[in-house]
């Protein structure tokens, strides 16, 4: 499983908390320094608790999960990550 796949594997866990509040995540793009940059969708890339959702729980599950990862950002967050 390559580390896209393993990223994806990690979201599918936190994925439906992320529907339930009418939003979502896409991956954009992994970096070669294993950097996951994420989109924030729907409720999720207008919400004031974005932030707090990123690195309590986005991130969270994703550096878990995929040792490898270096960081979690969003490309959408207003706030850096």
């Amino acid at each position: 499983m390559n580390l896209t796949e393993q990223v994806e594997q990690a979201l599918e866990s936190i994925r439906p908390y992320l529907i339930a509040d009418g939003g979502d995540v896409a991956v954009e793009e992994i970096t070669p320094e294993n950097v996951v940059k994420l989109k924030l969708l729907g409720n999720c890339g207008s919400c004031k608790m974005s932030f707090m959702t990123m690195k309590a729980g986005i991130e969270q599950a994703i550096m878990k999960a995929v040792p490898e990862i270096t960081a979690v950002v969003a490309v959408n967050l207003a706030e850096p990550v």
